[in-house]
């Protein structure tokens, strides 16, 4: 059984897709961008401000599947530059507390809508 998640405190999905799906106890979660999910737009500011609005969409999927950062098993984070590793991974530490998942840090050529990061993450469903 395969069950799509959506709520209103994350970006609506802006193509064919879910903000997440759960199927076999996980949750997929689609790769959040920095857009308030109020006003649809890419929030204005550097990476460190762009990945706590991707953050605060994370958690806001997550939390619409019964989730946490505890659950959180394995995250990918897209970079349109490596160099923007260190304040990104900084953000990242903050929200993610004593959580540990799995991780990959790739930088891309480009992102949607221009942002500078973008991440994704898998969390075993309680």
């Amino acid at each position: 059984m395969i069950t799509h998640i959506q709520t209103d405190k994350a970006p609506a999905a802006i193509g064919p897709y879910s903000q997440g799906v759960v199927a076999g106890g996980f949750l997929f979660t689609a790769g959040q961008i920095a857009i308030d999910p109020a006003t649809m737009t890419v929030v204005t500011g550097d990476v460190v401000t762009q990945t706590e609005r991707v953050l605060q969409n994370l958690v806001a999927v997550l939390a619409q599947a019964g989730c946490g950062w505890g659950d959180v098993v394995k995250t990918t984070v897209f970079l349109q530059d490596m160099a923007d590793f260190p304040r990104v991974n900084e953000v990242y530490a903050r929200a993610l507390g004593d959580a540990r998942p799995a991780r990959s840090t790739v930088q891309v050529s480009a992102l949607p809508r221009g942002v500078l990061v973008e991440i994704e993450a898998v969390a075993k469903v309680p």
